[in-house]
C-alpha cells in the first residue's frame, strides 16, 4: 500500500485512456494506466493506491516505498545472484516482477490471501512464464507457516487488509517464523505505514529489535518528523546491514528519504514496548487525506 498518490500505465495493445476494474476479495480493484510510461499501470483498490507497475520494464519501481524495498533486494546479494524470496502480499506482483529482472533464476513465492484478486492480476498484467514465481492464495502467516525452514535470504512483507496492515503481522510470534524461514544471514523487509504519533511505527521498531540484531529504517524526512502519514520500509537481520550503501540510494532518490539505524533508531523507538499476539492491533487508517 502506498501512502500517497499514484500513478498508473497502458499495457501493450490496450488504449492509453482503458482502464480495467473488477470486484475481488478486499473491495473494488482497478488498474489504471499510465500516461508517462507505454507498459505501466497502477492497480487500486477501492481507490487507495496499492503498487505500480511497468510491463515494458518491470526494473522501474514507480513508488517510493517500492524503490526503497528495490534497493534492498540489490543490496542483499552480489549483483544478479540468485535468491530465494517470500513476499507476503501480492498486489500486483511488483516487488517479484523486478526481483525476477535484476536477480534472474531466482525463485520467489508470494503469499497474497484475495484469490480473486491474484486471477484479476493475471489476466490483465499477467507474470512472465518463464519467471519462477509461485504464488500461493493463503493468509501471509498461513503461507509463510510453509516455508521451508532457513529456506529464504529475504522475506518481504507489504500486507495490507484494506489501507492497514492486519494485527497479526505486527507481532513477535510472527516475526519468529519469519525467522525460521530465512536462511542464516537472511533479512526480513517490511512496508510499514503510519502518522503522527507514530505509535505503531516505534511499536515495530521495537518489535524486530527484540528478534534481530541489525535494523535500519527508511523513511521520508515529514514522515520522520511525524508531520504527515506515510510508508517507512524496515529491514532486519542477524548480521551487519550495508547502511552506508542503503542510506546514500535512498538520499539520491527522485523522492529522498533518510534512513536511520543503530542509536539513533534505538532513540527515536523511544522505549516502545514489542508487541505480542495478546495485544497486537492493526496499523491505523490513513487519513483520507493521504490518497488525494
Amino acid at each position: 500500500m502506498a501512502a500517497g498518490k499514484g500513478k498508473g500505465g497502458r499495457q501493450r495493445g490496450r488504449a492509453a485512456s482503458e482502464a480495467v476494474s473488477g470486484q475481488v476479495d478486499g473491495g473494488r480493484a482497478e488498474l489504471a494506466p499510465d500516461r508517462e510510461r507505454a507498459g505501466g499501470w497502477t492497480l487500486l483498490i477501492d481507490g487507495a493506491p496499492q503498487s505500480h507497475v511497468d510491463l515494458d520494464d518491470p526494473g522501474h519501481l514507480d513508488f517510493a516505498y517500492q524503490r526503497r524495498i528495490g534497493h534492498l533486494i540489490d543490496l542483499a546479494a552480489p549483483a544478479r545472484q540468485p535468491l530465494n524470496v517470500v513476499h507476503l502480499g501480492g498486489g500486483a506482483f511488483t516487488l517479484a516482477r523486478y526481483t525476477a529482472a535484476a536477480r534472474p533464476r531466482s525463485t520467489q513465492q508470494v503469499v497474497e490471501v484475495d484469490a480473486a484478486l491474484v486471477a484479476f492480476v493475471r489476466e490483465h498484467l499477467p507474470l512472465d512464464p518463464q519467471a519462477r514465481i509461485r504464488v500461493r492464495t493463503l493468509d501471509a502467516r498461513a503461507g509463510l507457516a510453509k516455508v521451508p525452514d532457513g529456506w529464504a535470504d529475504l522475506v518481504i512483507a507489504d500486507v495490507f487488509s484494506g489501507a492497514r496492515t492486519p494485527a497479526h503481522l505486527t507481532s513477535t510470534e510472527f516475526l519468529d517464523d519469519v525467522r525460521r524461514a530465512l536462511a542464516p544471514g537472511g533479512w526480513y523487509v517490511a512496508n510499514l505505514a503510519d502518522g503522527p504519533p507514530l505509535a505503531h511505527l516505534r511499536g515495530q521498531i521495537a518489535t524486530a529489535a527484540a528478534r534481530f540484531a541489525h535494523l535500519a529504517l527508511a523513511a521520508d524526512p515529514v514522515v520522520w518528523r511525524g508531520k504527515r502519514f506515510g510508508n517507512a520500509v524496515l529491514v532486519a537481520a542477524d548480521r551487519e546491514l550495508p547502511v552506508a550503501e542503503f542510506t546514500r540510494r535512498v538520499a539520491s532518490d527522485p523522492h529522498p528519504g533518510r534512513v536511520e539505524h543503530g542509536r539513533a533508531l534505538t532513540d527515536f523507538a523511544g522505549g516502545a514496548a514489542p508487541v505480542a499476539d495478546a495485544s497486537a492491533v492493526a496499523s491505523p487508517q490513513p487519513p483520507p487525506s493521504v490518497f488525494h
